[in-house]
């Protein structure tokens, strides 16, 4: 069973970057497509990014061109890459990770517990 834990929020100036990172313990880490969501106060749980288990990627129109998301299979770790970062950015992170396990479609998947990034001067 992978466990996925996140690091790397903050508190970081309008224009700044940060960082994330998706640790993940336990076997099987490369056949998880891998995600980043996020949530504000009082809005709904978005999707940022994705990173399938072959490594193609998608983004939400808002990251577009300024957040990348990348995976280091060695280190079964998933990034998070944030620059020109904006005040709507501000939000807790939560890594997502989700693995089809037979022929009939069923799958498992793992949340993070999310950290907090604050887009603030």
């Amino acid at each position: 069973q992978v466990q996925l834990v996140e690091s790397g929020g903050g508190l970081v100036q309008p224009g700044g970057s940060l960082r994330l990172s998706c640790a993940a313990s336990g076997r099987r880490f490369s056949g998880y497509d891998m995600a980043w969501y996020r949530q504000a106060t009082g809005k709904e749980r978005e999707l940022v990014a994705r990173i399938s288990s072959g490594g193609s990627t998608n983004y939400a129109d808002s990251v577009k061109r300024r957040f990348t998301i990348s995976r280091d299979d060695v280190k079964n770790t998933v990034y998070l890459q944030m620059n020109s970062l904006k005040p709507e950015d501000t939000a807790v992170y939560y890594c997502y990770g989700r693995m089809v396990v037979n022929v009939e479609g069923a799958y498992v998947e793992r949340w993070g517990q999310g950290t907090l990034v604050t887009v603030s001067y």
